[in-house]
């Protein structure tokens, strides 16, 4: 058995973070000792080393609880956690698009400016008038991604 504190240790995950996967099913609920505090079988550690390596991947909570359904039925085909997995990666490719983007517009931006005086500063007029700037990087990222695979 595993108390809250063993758990975040071995995990890198926050207490409180431990605490929102409970509440919201993602791990199962831990037992309780006489003094109230959790204690967590081995399957809690690994399904929150699971949980963790997911969101570091950068995988949304709802895609992590798409896999860890599908992970409960092994004996079912794999194609929906490829699914998630594609869905993710092209989110991904496109934030990449998105910062490149940025990437030289900025550099763009940062190449005129000769640096005189604030008056004459190309980086402060660019940002006042976008009509200066070389391209598309003003669309939010958000609006580039897959709603809810984030």
């Amino acid at each position: 058995m595993y108390s809250i504190g063993d758990l975040s240790r071995r995990t890198g995950v926050k207490v409180p973070t431990i605490r929102y996967y409970e509440q919201a099913g993602l791990i199962v609920p831990a037992e309780r000792t006489e003094g109230n505090q959790r204690r967590y079988e081995r399957q809690a550690l690994d399904r929150l080393a699971f949980i963790r390596h997911g969101r570091d991947l950068g995988l949304s909570i709802e895609a992590i609880r798409d896999l860890i359904d599908l992970s409960d039925h092994p004996e079912k085909p794999c194609a929906r956690a490829d699914a998630i997995a594609v869905e993710h990666l092209s989110a991904v490719r496109a934030k990449i698009a998105q910062l490149q983007r940025l990437e030289h517009e900025l550099e763009r931006i940062v190449s005129h400016c000769a640096g005189h005086t604030v008056e004459d500063c190309y980086v402060i007029r660019a940002l006042s008038d976008h009509g200066l700037c070389d391209g598309d990087h003003a669309q939010p990222l958000e609006d580039r991604l897959v709603p809810g695979r984030t």
